[in-house]
């Protein structure tokens, strides 16, 4: 029953992702605002429900170790991974996204939460830093989007593949809908039922947070990541993760910080923030020298990750 389970929460994930992707590119298009944008909000908030519900459960049974864990470990999975594995199906056209802004408020998010991890402990008052910094984020998303509704150019997504400029209000939104509702409900299901398929075969709890968990709430964003490739959506991908990295430092830790303080262990000032830093900054030719995520890449990209996972397990 687990195996069967864990299947039914993969497939659930794959259909909901596409189903996101579908109604954040019709939002983008009838409303007038670039697809980006959509993806750094809506797409983004909902693809990082997962590591929000396990942050808050963490901090309240007392494990407040596992959400900081869990962000930061899904953080270096988005980039490896969750780009690694669509770019290994079908090349990603980054070298067309505008990305170069938001790119940059990644990075200086990742730099803010590094240098306040370093006061030791995640507590309320550094829980409104990362929020006040997430509310300056998007009231610059806002202010984008409605500069570009300003703008009488066309609308470039009316040649997108997926897109329709006919579809009915009620459709979008019940494709967002069943997005933001069937994804973290998918990842929850795969990640406790695989959980228990670990203990089966005798791997210990620590060896399953480090991975099955981290993994797990990564799942919504390969998830939506890989139709949006399939869909030869790459703003919609890259904006995924860009912004899913944002709200897991910004928005989740800002959030469960008010739930309880959380403390910040020493192996994650020495090694796996800094990762997540140098995974980051990995992006930087495909956004500001406009390359293209070739299957070359995403091996690599893969690879890395993998080298990551055994680097921590040892």
């Amino acid at each position: 029953m687990v195996w069967l389970m864990s299947g039914l929460g993969l497939v659930i994930l794959l259909l909901a992702g596409d189903a996101l992707v579908k109604g954040a590119v019709n939002l983008s298009l009838r409303v007038g605002i670039p697809a980006l944008i959509v993806s750094l909000t809506i797409v983004a908030f909902g693809t990082s429900a997962p590591e929000l519900l396990i942050a808050i459960s963490a901090v309240l049974e007392g494990a407040p170790g596992l959400a900081l864990g869990n962000v930061v470990g899904s953080n270096t999975a988005n980039i490896l991974l969750v780009l690694g594995v669509p770019a290994l199906i079908s090349t990603l056209s980054t070298s067309e996204c505008k990305t170069h802004k938001t790119y940059v408020f990644m990075l200086m998010s990742s730099v803010l939460f590094i240098g306040l991890a370093f006061t030791g402990v995640f507590d309320w008052k550094v829980g409104l830093i990362l929020l006040a910094a997430l509310a300056l984020i998007l009231a610059d998303a806002i202010r984008d989007a409605l500069a570009h509704r300003r703008d009488a150019k066309a609308n470039e997504l009316e040649d997108v593949e997926g897109a329709d400029p006919d579809m009915p209000w009620w459709r979008i939104v019940g494709f967002l809908a069943l997005g933001l509702v069937g994804l973290p409900l998918g990842a929850n299901l795969l990640v406790e039922n695989a959980s228990i398929i670990a203990r089966m075969y005798g791997v210990s709890d620590t060896v399953i947070g480090l991975t099955l968990v981290a993994v797990g709430t990564s799942l919504p964003e390969l998830a939506t990541t890989v139709m949006a490739a399939l869909r030869r959506q790459a703003d919609v991908a890259l904006g995924n993760v860009i912004g899913s990295n944002m709200f897991n430092l910004l928005a989740i830790i800002g959030i469960a910080s008010f739930v309880g303080p959380i403390p910040v262990d020493p192996e994650f000032l020495r090694f796996d923030l800094w990762v997540m830093l140098a995974a980051s900054l990995v992006l930087f030719p495909f956004v500001w020298m406009r390359w293209n995520m070739s299957r070359a890449w995403g091996g690599a990209f893969t690879a890395l990750y993998v080298i990551y996972v055994v680097a921590i397990l040892i």
